[in-house]
């Protein structure tokens, strides 16, 4: 048996009157339903119901819903002053301090409360559900409901099911989240659920980028925002959250895998943590930041004022590259002249391996990322002892079809290219163990944390087999098992089949 989440007069309750319980009851209000709140702080029910009541109104004041639908949302409120007020409830989320003990005693007391068919769910950002419901005597109608903060404005709603949660219970819980105004996503109960698993590449693999001196993190930022249409940089995003959450998040989920070298974070995450830089709270982390915690951004670097270059050699032609020239006006050569640069475009490799691959002048060597692309934001790339007038005239060559260009350190994969397939990797990971399905990780990965693609079809936009032979190529450079490919990436990418392809 389960509740029936389509029914008028439904009442879901919630415990915790902090940011993400007051947001969680105020969609349900604005959704619809009956909203119960209670807190064991004296009057944080009735503080959290009258915040949410000047929300609804200042909704009404800027025409997002009319004022009947307001007023109607703000008597689905109510304050409650204990527990036992619960016994109607077809619903509880648990919204309370991340502890398992007091999580465990409190689902123990709703189920003495509610009705057997009532649904206890846990909006746990990193406890297991199934370690919650094993304190619980009927553990079939025990979930997750997990929230993103602010939960008006965030569309997400990962409904996790634990070991034994039942399919009703699934049902119904994504049914009254659509209730709720969200977008429901089905989570297996795995460390980091959905979204705070999936979003572990994005700044872990960044911060490898930085502790190897590839580039600084704002230059990093700036490519992944103006080339690959980020909202914001990894770096940006580690300083917003807060070293002090994402560090011990990426060690929790590190562990809880089993120390899966994907997932590993770099010496200079627990750095910064160590020295108190947390990121925008304490005005220093990645960035230093003014009196009103706005990044202060280094001042760009003046452009090195050379004559661009008029011929190159290129070992290896490839349709992007031979447009790129004809547009910049650049003849191409025939046979290396031994003085002009060498243009390379590289998919996963670096200049050194390139130059020794193909017996270049490793000198003269400028990679390219066309991969990425060029015109939004160039990224250049060099093995070290390069010849500074050869890449600077190559450099200024570009910066007439672009106005931001990024010289890097050499480096596997560039930036991007190696940021993207590494989240891509994850992705297709998350896919090939089931924490959820390759749609509803794109979903995830797009509302949870505003990617431009979801994890899984990033594979896709860089080409599956471009992505695949990215990871492998950085593996074989490295020697490091952190670059190992899913099996679901590699399948499809062998059998030239579309990413989201099922088992």
């Amino acid at each position: 048996m389960s509740i029936d989440p389509n029914k008028n007069g439904l009442v879901v309750g919630v415990v915790g009157a902090g940011a993400m319980g007051r947001g969680i009851a105020q969609v349900s209000a604005t959704g619809g339903m009956k909203a119960k709140i209670f807190d064991t702080a004296e009057g944080a029910a009735q503080k959290a119901c009258d915040f949410i009541a000047g929300m609804i109104d200042r909704s009404v004041e800027k025409g997002r819903m009319s004022s009947e639908d307001g007023d109607q949302a703000k008597a689905n409120l109510q304050a409650a002053s204990s527990l036992e007020e619960f016994k109607d409830c077809d619903l509880v989320v648990e919204a309370i301090v991340e502890n398992i003990d007091i999580k465990q005693k409190v689902f123990q007391q709703i189920e003495g409360i509610v009705s057997k068919d009532a649904i206890i769910a846990s909006n746990t950002s990193s406890i297991r559900i199934s370690s919650i419901a094993s304190a619980c005597t009927h553990k079939d109608r025990i979930a997750g409901l997990h929230f993103f903060n602010p939960v008006p404005l965030m569309k997400l709603v990962e409904v996790i099911n634990a070991t034994d949660t039942s399919a009703a219970t699934t049902e119904a819980l994504t049914v009254i989240g659509k209730r709720m105004g969200r977008v429901p996503v089905v989570v297996k109960d795995a460390p980091g659920f959905l979204v705070n698993l999936g979003g572990r590449a994005y700044t872990t693999e960044a911060m490898r980028l930085a502790a190897e001196g590839v580039a600084e993190p704002h230059e990093v930022d700036a490519i992944m925002r103006d080339a690959c249409g980020f909202r914001m940089g990894p770096f940006e995003l580690a300083d917003l959250t807060g070293i002090d959450v994402n560090f011990p998040v990426s060690q929790i989920i590190y562990n809880g895998y089993f120390q899966d070298k994907r997932l590993a974070t770099s010496p200079i995450h627990e750095s910064m943590m160590e020295a108190g830089r947390l990121g925008r709270k304490t005005k220093a982390g990645f960035y230093q930041y003014d009196e009103n915690g706005q990044i202060i951004y280094p001042e760009p670097a003046e452009r090195v004022k050379v004559e661009k270059a008029r011929r190159v050699y290129v070992p290896e032609m490839t349709q992007e590259i031979e447009s790129l020239l004809r547009d910049l006006a650049v003849s191409i050569l025939k046979e290396d002249d031994g003085t002009s640069p060498i243009l390379i475009a590289p998919v996963g490799e670096d200049c050194t391996s390139a130059s020794v691959r193909l017996k270049l002048d490793a000198k003269r060597v400028v990679a390219i990322d066309m991969l990425t692309g060029i015109y939004q934001h160039a990224t250049v790339m060099t093995a070290p002892g390069a010849d500074d007038d050869c890449v600077n005239s190559v450099i200024a060559a570009l910066y007439e079809v672009t106005n931001k260009v990024t010289r890097i350190k050499d480096s596997p994969g560039f930036v991007a290219q190696r940021l993207q397939a590494m989240i891509a990797n994850l992705g297709s990971e998350m896919a090939q163990i089931g924490i959820a399905s390759p749609e509803d990780i794109d979903k995830g990965m797009k509302l949870g944390l505003n990617y431009p693609h979801g994890s899984v079809e990033m594979a896709e936009h860089l080409g599956v087999l471009n992505t695949l032979t990215i990871l492998q190529t950085i593996q074989e450079i490295t020697g490091e098992e952190r670059y190992r490919p899913s099996l679901w990436l590699r399948r499809r990418a062998l059998l030239n089949l579309p990413i989201h392809t099922p088992n």
